[in-house]
Order: C-alpha cells, then sequence, then structure tokens
C-alpha cells in the first residue's frame, strides 16, 4: 500500500494550496529511491504477434472459417534445390544416413496432381494388387470423361450402382462420396489442402472416412511433396530405423519423432533412403528389387499389397501408385 499512502500524502498537481512548511531543498533531494522501482518482469515481455493468417473474414460462410489455417513456411522438395539441400543436410546430420545416400539412388517426384484426384485414386487403389487398382482405375477416369473431370460434383453424381459397376465396393464409394462432400461444402479445397500446414492437413484429411494417418503420411509425401513428413506408422520405417541404429527392439510410433529428431526439417527424405535400405536387406520380396529402373519405390510398394496385415491401419492405400512397403508380413 506504498503507492496509496504517498498519493494521499502529496497534493494533486492542480491543487493551488501553499504549504506552511515548504520543503527544503536537501529534502528534495533525499527523495527515497523506493517510488522509482525498476518494474517488473512481467510488463517488459515481449507481446505475442498475430498472425495475419489466421486473421477470420467476417464475411466467408461459415464452413469456410474451419479451415483458415497458416500457410506452410517449408519448401516443397520439388522446389529447384530443395531436393539437393535436403541430401546434403542429412548426410552431415546423420553419419549413419550418409552411406545409404551414397548408395541407393536419387528420390524420383511424382508429377503434381490436383489434391481431389490424387486422393480420390488413392481411395480407388486401397487394398489392391497394382493391377487391379489400375485396371479399376482406368474405368473410373473413363467413366468420369477424363481425370480433368474428376471433380467433387460429378463423383458425387455417380451412385454406388455405377461405380459398383467398374469394380469399386459399396465401402469404397461411401468414401469416395464423403471426400466429394467435404469439398462441396467447403470443408476441403485443393487451395486449402495445398495452403495448409502439415499438423492442420493431417488432422483435417483423417475426418475424412476411409483416410488413416499412414495414407495422409504418402500423400503428404508422395503427391504434395512436402519435406518433413515422417511415416511413425509404416512397419517398414520402423523396421529400418531398428536395423539402421542397432536397437534390440522394434520402435513404438511413439518413439520415433525422438529417434528421427536428426532428419529435421527433411524426414520425408530420410524414409525414403529408410524405405530403400528395408528392400535392401530382404525384407521385400527379391522380385521387386531395388535398384530396378523400370520399377518405382511407389510400384514396389503396391506390388506387396497382398501381403499385408497391418490391423490398426484404418486402410492402406497408394497415392500415386504407392503402397505401404511397411506392411508386409514380416515377423517384428
Amino acid at each position: 500500500m506504498a503507492e496509496e499512502s504517498e498519493s494521499a500524502s502529496e497534493p494533486h498537481p492542480n491543487t493551488t494550496t501553499t504549504p506552511t512548511n515548504p520543503p527544503s531543498t536537501d529534502a528534495i533531494n533525499v527523495v527515497p529511491l523506493q517510488a522509482h522501482s525498476p518494474p517488473t518482469k512481467l510488463p517488459s515481455r515481449p507481446r505475442k504477434i498475430r498472425k495475419l493468417s489466421n486473421t477470420v473474414d467476417p464475411s466467408l460462410p461459415k464452413t469456410q472459417i474451419s479451415t483458415i489455417v497458416p500457410r506452410i513456411v517449408s519448401r516443397s522438395l520439388s522446389c529447384e534445390g530443395e531436393l539437393e539441400s535436403a541430401i546434403n543436410y542429412l548426410k552431415s546430420s546423420d553419419p549413419l544416413l550418409s552411406p545409404l545416400i551414397e548408395t541407393y539412388p536419387l528420390p524420383t517426384l511424382e508429377l503434381f496432381q490436383p489434391p481431389f484426384l490424387a486422393l480420390t485414386k488413392s481411395i480407388l487403389f486401397q487394398q489392391l494388387a497394382y493391377k487391379a487398382g489400375s485396371s479399376i482405375y482406368t474405368r473410373f477416369i473413363s467413366l468420369c470423361g477424363g481425370e480433368s473431370n474428376v471433380v467433387p460434383d460429378l463423383v458425387l453424381g455417380l451412385t454406388p450402382q455405377h461405380l459398383r459397376q467398374i469394380g469399386v465396393s459399396a465401402r469404397k464409394a461411401s468414401y469416395l462420396h464423403d471426400l466429394a462432400r467435404k469439398y462441396q461444402n467447403g470443408i476441403l479445397s485443393d487451395k486449402s489442402i495445398i495452403d495448409m500446414d502439415d499438423k492442420s492437413l493431417f488432422t483435417m484429411l483423417t475426418m475424412v472416412n476411409g483416410i488413416g494417418s499412414w495414407s495422409v503420411h504418402m500423400f503428404m509425401i508422395f503427391s504434395l511433396h512436402r519435406p518433413d513428413v515422417l511415416p511413425i506408422h509404416d512397419l517398414g520405417i520402423r523396421k529400418g530405423v531398428k536395423m539402421l541404429y542397432g536397437l534390440d527392439d522394434l520402435p513404438r510410433p511413439s518413439q520415433m519423432d525422438q529417434l528421427c529428431e536428426k532428419w529435421k526439417p527433411y524426414r520425408s527424405v530420410a524414409s525414403w533412403y529408410i524405405w530403400r535400405f528395408v528392400e535392401a536387406k530382404g525384407a521385400i520380396s527379391k522380385a521387386n528389387v531395388v535398384g530396378s529402373s523400370d520399377v518405382s519405390l511407389q510400384q514396389q510398394m503396391l506390388s506387396m499389397q497382398q501381403q499385408q496385415h497391418q490391423p490398426n491401419q484404418q486402410f492402406l492405400d497408394p497415392v500415386n501408385g504407392i503402397f505401404n512397403v511397411g506392411a508386409c508380413a514380416w515377423g517384428q
């Protein structure tokens, strides 16, 4: 209450009363320093800067407000020089990973496809061998009148009976329709998917029926070319980390972030080389030769579909011809 007692004993600045005993000059010079004590630490803390990207435009429909998220700040691996930067960084950050980078071919990036088309393709390919999936996808594209016509409104116009005639199951048809409805309602869009940060994108896409965490990770790596995605649920990645670091046990998904911390911010590229490493160690059938120039890693992963066994997976799907190398039937 020191401040209150001081203010009570001092006249108001606008008051004209004259003190009966004016203070001497010496008295003025010995004003206690406590009256000018330094401020506490709390006011000196920097203010939080509000991100402009989170500003909500009141004119937007309510269905779009929930999808406003910050733009990603990381560069796509398809940007000029970014893949080379990733490789140089990983070589210096992890001495055990460096020999793999020197041994195996450079990652290849698939051509960009609109996110809706890529996600539709992933649903159609789920739990199918590559040849069967390709056949159904070709018939689907023909039914739509070309890949450029694969848009939400058209997909919603295809009845389960239409889709059944080209080999699409009723469950997959419901997944396709749920994805299309979320686009139609403004919950998702190609632009919002491209602009979302990884965490927001994961949250939004796993809201779609039939799309699980593994599918989203594959989509982010192989379709969007995101540089820092770690598929913690992929058995191949976990098996490769166990072998690379000489661990006694297969790491749990909850342990993967800590084990692979040194790969940030290029965990997607590191994962590519871990898949190659696992292939070379014989975890995949010899029919899928690692260095084969005419068979991409994505197709090799897809060809193992019939050997998969991953009960906790919502569903397994290839994104642009990808399938889960980690889900083959090895013992853990």
